[in-house]
């Protein structure tokens, strides 16, 4: 009988093992605001999600971190929320959209010079940048990219000239929203250079773009947080896709579009 009873556990036991996790509710919708230059990379995990979890809906929001931040703010409604900076977390867990000590660093990335394919500019080296009537394109200074320019630039002046990172600012023609848009008007060749992430220089943009390295001493290492929204329609989905973001699957996808994991 104890025999018996030990087996039964056995089996018991191995079922429970072997069972599969809960899964969101078949039907269950899902909105995701998340930086411009998570695009790509966020649109291939989403369809792997959705792979795993059949009958779920994602809705992206894409756009300056900034922006997903002020949304929020003003009542926009969504579950899961991923900044490319710590600033707009921050924000967002100030505003108590967040829950202080539940949002989780998932990916990192590295700042990018890059110019049009014909580079009308002649720009073969960072201190081309402030070459006189050179158009730059940069992001505006609230966006987590356009921070991190102006930082990298002014390292920069200890190289370069107390006033490098004054001149370059002088050649900027344009601040835009988010860094999508200065690899726009750069591919476009509406503007001699701008800087954006590494990511940003996508298989799709690659070959009508220079890329010009950055090297470590100017370069600014950017932390993307994420964080499910403290009034998440669905916590619980919000939580599953939040893990599959962090996974070995999820980084993979951040890899590949040119992201630096976060461990």
């Amino acid at each position: 009988m104890k025999v018996r009873l030990l087996l039964m556990g056995l089996v018991f036991g191995l079922l429970s093992a072997c069972a599969p996790t809960a899964k969101p509710t078949a039907g269950a919708k899902l909105t995701v605001f998340a930086a411009a230059s998570l695009t790509d990379a966020f649109n291939e995990i989403g369809e792997q999600f959705k792979q795993q979890h059949s009958g779920v809906t994602l809705e992206f929001n894409f756009a300056g971190s900034q922006q997903l931040c002020t949304q929020l703010e003003q009542g926009a409604v969504a579950d899961v929320f991923a900044s490319a900076n710590t600033k707009e977390m921050n924000t967002a867990i100030q505003s108590d959209l967040v829950v202080s000590g539940t949002q989780k660093t998932f990916v990192r990335n590295r700042l990018a010079v890059i110019v049009p394919k014909d580079n009308p500019g002649g720009v073969a080296d960072l201190k081309d940048l402030s070459k006189p009537g050179l158009k730059i394109v940069l992001a505006a200074g609230n966006v987590p990219v356009g921070g991190y320019s102006l930082k990298s630039l002014d390292k920069m002046n200890a190289d370069f000239g107390a006033t490098f990172s004054q001149t370059v600012i002088a050649n900027v023609v344009s601040y835009e929203d988010n860094v999508k848009q200065v690899v726009a008007k750069v591919q476009l060749g509406e503007a001699d250079a701008g800087i954006v992430y590494t990511s940003d220089v996508t298989p799709q943009v690659a070959d009508k773009l220079i890329t010009l390295d950055i090297p470590d001493q100017y370069n600014v290492l950017a932390t993307y947080p994420i964080a499910v929204l403290k009034a998440a329609p669905n916590a619980d989905l919000a939580q599953v896709f939040m893990a599959y973001v962090l996974s070995t699957e999820g980084q993979a996808v951040l890899q590949k579009w040119g992201f630096i994991p976060a461990k």
